[in-house]
Parts: structure tokens; C-alpha cells; sequence
């Protein structure tokens, strides 16, 4: 099917970039300082050296990144989390401010470690991770759950599993939607949110380990859960999604990519917004295509996000 397929349901993102439709989103998981080396070609296998074209650092995380992605795009949002009182710490909350997230409730513990990731990407926007996920307490009783009837979606990463809990709970209570990003993680963190969960979007790979499988198939053996959407977001290959007893597909945006770096991260913090905006399932999904899609033109997980008005006039005029 076209990638542009029903864009006359987007018109309620207008209504969200000129102010008359309010959406504030929270965004609760990991933040991470991201190291990033640019080189030429990919390791090929043992030890070895490789010459780094580029190198730079900056502010990581699924659920991070997603909060960015909303502030860029035009809504509020604010980012709940942890690190720690370090320099690395220090550097995300400095970051989140620039974006224009709020950052009341992203605590960052005298005792903890702050999460550092180094980032290896490719002449052909291909990335390798390694990830450090810091250290700090598991509790989210100080989370100021209040704060929760404010918003229009919340959205979780499986990082920080106690406080993802303790905000699903919150949010199905007050019948706000809740959007999971499924990115690797254990069995049990799974069966834990998901049946919290309104809209759960696994990554291949995570699919693959949680349902044994990363066909489309296996979307609806999770419906067991109770969720409302249940997808997996395959890079170029689109999107698919079960819901209401039938499978899904909305096409990818072929660009030209640059670095894939933070494109899930991107999707997901998009959707969030369409679904806090009040779009059907089918225009979110599309929306959220095209922002992670220009996102890829660009070298960093968080450069080239789009402002809504520019992810309009691109889903009218690429094919």
C-alpha cells in the first residue's frame, strides 16, 4: 500500500502545531549520553582498529529520545526519569532544557550512575550500541502521579519497569492511553506492562525474542494481553500492527538514509503524540512513519526531527 495512505485523518496535527489542540505527553525510561564514533566501514570481526571519521557526544535513550521528538514536533511534554548526579547526568538534563522538555521529574541521584552508551555508526547510517545503564534505585514512589490527569498519553520504555508499573497504572485509571516501546528486555518485564499497556510497539529483534518469532503472526498471539494495538516497527519494511482481530501494514517512507540512530526512538515519541491528539490507529501509524523516515536524513539520533507542519507537507508531496 502507499506510504501516504490517509493523510486527510491527519488534520487534528494542525490543530497541534497551531496551539487549538493541547497534547502533553509524558515520557518515562532511560536516559542515556550517547558516545558516537562516524567511521567509514563497519568491524569486520576480532580486534581490530578502525579510523573515526567524526566523533561527538549527546543525549540517548528510547524514552529520551521520544521526548524530544514530541518537544520538536510541537507539543508539551515532559521526560520522568533517572541518572546520576554526574557530569553525564548533568549533560542530559542541560539537553532535555535546550529541547524545551520538562525536566522536574528526571532525578538525578547523588549515589547513581548516569547510563552511557557508545555508538558506532557506518558510511551506511548502520549503528552498533553498547550500552553502560547506569545504576540508581528501582522505587518510583516519589513520582508525583498527580501530575498524570494532565496529560493527554504517557509512554514507557521497559528500562525502568517500576516506575513504567506505576505509571501504566496511573494512566489506565484515568483512561489515558498508554504506548509501550517493546525494545529488548526480559520475558518478565513483558508480561508485567503489557497487560497495562494500550499500545505496545516492539522493535524486530524484541518481538522475536518475547513471541519467538518476528512474523506478523506473532502480533496476534499477544493479543492475549488485552491490548488495544500490538506492532512491530521493521525499519524499511514498514509497520505492522494487530488490532480488532486483524493485521495491519502501513508502508515505509523511502529516504535517503543518513543514520538510523534513534528512528525507533523517534516513532514511538511520535505516536504517542497522534494517539494523545485523538488520530485513528492508521494515520498515527503513518504519521509516525514519515517522522522517523526524515529523522534518517539526518546524522544523530535527534537532528532532522521535524516540526508537525513540515511532516504534513512531507507526507503530501513523497510518494
Amino acid at each position: 500500500m502507499s506510504a501516504s495512505a490517509n493523510i486527510g485523518d491527519l488534520s487534528a496535527l494542525a490543530d497541534v502545531a497551531s496551539r487549538a489542540r493541547p497534547v502533553h505527553v509524558i515520557c518515562l525510561g532511560l536516559s542515556a549520553l550517547d558516545q558516537v564514533w562516524r567511521v567509514d566501514r563497519p568491524f569486520a570481526g576480532g580486534s581490530e582498529k578502525i579510523k573515526a571519521l567524526e566523533y561527538g557526544t549527546l543525549g540517548g535513550g528510547m524514552a529520551a529520545n521520544a521526548s524530544v521528538a514530541v518537544a520538536k514536533l510541537g507539543a508539551s511534554v515532559a521526560f520522568w526519569g533517572r541518572a546520576g548526579n554526574d557530569a553525564a547526568g548533568k549533560e542530559m538534563k542541560s539537553a532535555f532544557i535546550a529541547e524545551g522538555v520538562d525536566v522536574e521529574n528526571f532525578r538525578l541521584f547523588p549515589d547513581g550512575r548516569s547510563s552511557v552508551s557508545g555508538i558506532i555508526v557506518d558510511s551506511s547510517g548502520e549503528r552498533q550500541i553498547v550500552n553502560f545503564r547506569g545504576l540508581f534505585p528501582e522505587a518510583a514512589d516519589w513520582l508525583p502521579l498527580e501530575a498524570v490527569a494532565r496529560a493527554s498519553s504517557v509512554l514507557a520504555d521497559p528500562r525502568w519497569v517500576e516506575g513504567a508499573a506505576t505509571l501504566f497504572r496511573e494512566a489506565r485509571a484515568r483512561g489515558i492511553p498508554t504506548v509501550l516501546d517493546g525494545d529488548m528486555a526480559d520475558a518478565e518485564v513483558f508480561e508485567r506492562l503489557l497487560p497495562s499497556t494500550d499500545h505496545a510497539i516492539f522493535s524486530e529483534p524484541a518481538l522475536a525474542a518475547f513471541a519467538g518469532s518476528a512474523k506478523d503472526e506473532s502480533l496476534a498471539a499477544l493479543a492475549r494481553f488485552g491490548c488495544r494495538v500490538i506492532a512491530v516497527t521493521r525499519g524499511e519494511g514498514g509497520v505492522s500492527w494487530y488490532e480488532n482481530g486483524q493485521l495491519h501494514r502501513q508502508a515505509a517512507y523511502a529516504v535517503d538514509v543518513v543514520d538510523t540512530t534513534g528512528a525507533g526512538d523517534v516513532f514511538h515519541g511520535a505516536y504517542a503524540l497522534a494517539i494523545g491528539a485523538g488520530l485513528d490507529i492508521r494515520a498515527a501509524m503513518t504519521f509516525s512513519a514519515a517522522t522517523a523516515a526524515m529523522k534518517c536524513r539526518h546524522a544523530g539520533g535527534r537532528n532532522g526531527i521535524p516540526a508537525i507542519n513540515e511532516c504534513l507537507v512531507f507526507m503530501r508531496t513523497k510518494p
